[in-house]
């Protein structure tokens, strides 16, 4: 594993733990053994910081990204949750 896949993989444990704190024992035990749920954490971090750089997006499509990304980071979430049970 090379640095930027740890650094992809720490960015994505800390946004799933931002949204989820009480579960945290549960995230980080699932982070480690199961690599689809490792790839689920690091999409909702990226789709964070694509909503979050939406606002430098020009006017005329900014709207329609902010939507967009906006409900792709609700689809993460509810994914996650639902896997986490």
């Amino acid at each position: 594993m090379n640095s930027h896949e740890l650094g992809g993989r720490e960015h994505g444990l800390t946004a799933v733990l931002r949204r989820f704190p009480a579960r945290s024992l549960q995230i980080k035990e699932l982070s480690i053994r199961d690599e689809s749920f490792r790839g689920m954490c690091e999409d909702l971090a990226v789709a964070e910081n694509a909503l979050a750089a939406a606002d430098q997006l020009p006017v005329q499509v900014r709207e329609e990204r902010r939507a967009e990304f906006s409900g792709l980071v609700e689809s993460l979430v509810a994914e996650i949750e639902q896997t986490l049970g």
